[in-house]
């Protein structure tokens, strides 16, 4: 049953959540809107039947409230799947805390904390292999339609599928001579973003455009034309992208995002570092990011010996090379530079501050101690 053919929910604070949760989902897509609206009811009935006390937003409390909904999540049978668990947690915790804001109540923000939220299951990051990606590629760049010239599009910028089909038709911007960028509307994550392309990806947006101009739809600000509604449209181009993988003879399941996933590796491989790569995929923590990125042992051994050539956090060692070792006072005279030299770079390596101004008095007496000994020569 669909949420709309329900009957409305019946409980005091039912609009209100309803109200916060229809703020929340300016941003989202729809699925998560009605995700978010499931896991209030579910609250909700939770508070009705073993609370039904609680008709205010100031009588809401952690415990027994909070951790009584969180108890009986946890002994349903069959058990929920690890992520279904996760998802609803969030959910509530997203919603409590938009009420926090606007019933102007911060307690209700600290209901559910963030180690409430179970770390999410590890999951291997699902980049293409080498090979896959070339064939794939390959097979969309021979078809040059309107559903390879997408997933070419998706495969260079790493956006989200439901990204690219929300793209204006104006998205593509000249950042400067031979510099073009992708604008990236707000979506996931609340999060909107400039995407550096290169003269290969304009070139696709000029194709999705010209693709875009024949279209029988009426000319609606999007790059792409919308025949159906949204989850339609990307239903369709995911069973595209699977008679695409066929066709180019990959036997795995592929799947859009993996795209994304083959992208932030491809940037990490070429040198660019995670705060980029977070600014390119629209993340907000570097945990997210970090799922994303593939390192193979290809790529472990090349940053080893880049390591080993290039050591960044030494202390420099002396151009010249040391001088062969002598005894008596010449000896003496040489171990007391060798030291100097060596005391002289550490300190230099400090910041300011009274280590390196206690280093500083030590390489004082040395000097003054060397000097004095040069002179018995």
């Amino acid at each position: 049953m669909t949420p709309s053919r329900r009957a409305p929910f019946e409980h005091p604070l039912a609009p209100l959540f309803h109200t916060a949760v229809e703020s929340l989902g300016v941003a989202l897509a729809p699925d998560s809107v009605r995700q978010y609206h499931a896991t209030v009811r579910n609250f909700l009935a939770y508070l009705g039947a073993d609370h039904p006390e609680v008709v205010s937003l100031d009588q809401l409390r952690r415990d027994p409230h909070i951790l009584g909904w969180l108890a009986r999540l946890r002994s349903r049978v069959p058990p929920l799947a690890p992520m279904t668990f996760i998802c609803r947690i969030t959910f509530l915790r997203g919603s409590l805390v938009e009420l926090a804001g606007s019933a102007q109540l911060p307690h209700l923000g600290q209901l559910l904390v963030r180690r409430d939220v179970p770390r999410r299951p590890h999951r291997v990051p699902r980049a293409l292999t080498a090979q896959y990606d070339q064939v794939l590629q390959q097979e969309l760049r021979r078809r040059n339609d309107l559903g390879a010239n997408v997933f070419l599009l998706l495969r260079h910028t790493g956006m989200r599928i439901g990204e690219v089909v929300d793209l204006s038709f104006d998205c593509l911007h000249a950042s400067g001579t031979d510099h073009w960028s992708i604008h990236v509307p707000l979506g996931k994550l609340k999060t909107e973003r400039m995407v550096p392309v290169d003269c290969f990806v304009r070139d696709l947006v000029y194709r999705l455009r010209f693709f875009r101009y024949f279209d029988s739809i009426p000319p609606d600000g999007r790059l792409l034309a919308r025949h159906h509604s949204k989850p339609t449209f990307i239903r369709q181009l995911r069973a595209y992208l699977r008679e695409v993988s066929a066709e180019a003879g990959i036997t795995s399941r592929i799947v859009p995002h993996q795209l994304r996933h083959t992208y932030a590796s491809e940037m990490l491989r070429l040198g660019m570092d995670l705060p980029a790569i977070m600014k390119l995929l629209g993340h907000t923590s570097p945990e997210m990011s970090m799922v994303y990125l593939d390192l193979a042992l290809t790529d472990l051994q090349r940053e080893f010996d880049l390591a080993c050539e290039h050591p960044r956090y030494l202390i420099p060692q002396p151009k010249t090379p040391p001088a062969p070792a002598h005894t008596g006072l010449e000896g003496v005279v040489g171990a007391l530079a060798t030291a100097q030299h060596v005391i002289e770079m550490y300190r230099r390596a400090l910041p300011d501050g009274p280590p390196r101004r206690n280093w500083n008095r030590l390489l004082n007496r040395l000097t003054k101690i060397l000097s004095e000994t040069r002179k018995l020569q």
